[in-house]
């Protein structure tokens, strides 16, 4: 058996990235699996995929959020948070949203699992109108994202276990929504008082790291170097200057991590030709 490889893709609409060139990326890249978020519309209207099995939930929030795996080969098992229900208490708010969806790959012991995590906000006591690009919102959306932390970690911590006990490696992808070092971000300092770099976020990045647990394969092979980016912001010029962030993620159990040859990320040439606001990253894994 050969290697295989791993995509993760926060496309911010399905359709309009498929317009943009979806297919055409797919088809030249070709990965073995593709992990894709935000598909923003229903089931019936993401169509098929040329080449590949897709695993969908596509929640049932109205133009949010929703989830997917293409694999080449059909998977062994599917599960997501309504054939599934998630077991660990205070998840049950976020299982129609269509925020995760894991499979059993058929041609290896691996699952892998796709997430949505919850944009978060400002905590209450700092925010001010007139000071903030959104509307203060009394920190709701800030204490959503965290009831989601600490239910999914226990969710997440009973998955990869679960994975082990059947023989399985695991693997975590997807648009977690937090930049966890400094490497992450561009400006690092000026991001400590944004959302998805708050210390709150980076601490619980932590958590499900360990030796013994999850790995972040991307720094594994990257380094502790800057970079790689995975989202710009459409507004400005942060998408020609590099000003941006690494909120996609793929985080292995140790032996798997452990076969990580190579991470890429498919930037696009130039504004015009992007696909989404955040570009796919693609991890290579040997045998």
């Amino acid at each position: 058996m050969t290697g295989f490889s791993v995509a993760s893709f926060n496309v911010n609409g399905i359709r309009a990235a498929r317009r943009r060139g979806f297919d055409k990326w797919l088809a030249e890249r070709s990965p073995d699996v593709v992990g894709i978020q935000e598909l923003r519309c229903p089931e019936s209207e993401v169509g098929e995929f040329a080449g590949y099995a897709a695993a969908i939930d596509a929640g049932s929030v109205a133009g949010r959020n929703g989830v997917a795996l293409l694999t080449r080969v059909p998977p062994a098992a599917v599960r997501n948070w309504v054939t599934h229900p998630p077991k660990a208490r205070g998840l049950n708010e976020f299982a129609g949203q269509g925020r995760y969806i894991e499979v059993d790959l058929a041609d290896r012991a691996v699952t892998v699992a796709c997430l949505y995590l919850p944009k978060g906000g400002l905590p209450a006591e700092r925010q001010k109108a007139g000071g903030m690009r959104d509307k203060p919102d009394g920190g709701a959306k800030y204490e959503r994202k965290q009831r989601f932390f600490a239910a999914f970690t226990k969710e997440l911590n009973r998955n990869r276990l679960a994975a082990r006990r059947a023989g399985r490696d695991f693997l975590l992808i997807g648009d977690l929504n937090v930049a966890h070092t400094r490497h992450d971000v561009t400006n690092w300092r000026a991001a400590r008082g944004m959302d998805g770099f708050l210390l709150e976020d980076r601490e619980w990045f932590d958590e499900i790291l360990g030796a013994r647990r999850l790995v972040d394969v991307v720094r594994r092979v990257h380094g502790d170097l800057p970079g790689p980016l995975t989202w710009w912001s459409w507004a400005g010029e942060s998408f020609r200057k590099d000003v941006g962030w690494r909120v996609d993620h793929q985080l292995a159990t140790p032996g798997l991590a452990a076969r990580a040859r190579g991470v890429v990320v498919d930037k696009e040439p130039s504004p015009a030709q992007r696909l989404s606001d955040h570009a796919p990253l693609v991890v290579t894994f040997g045998d």
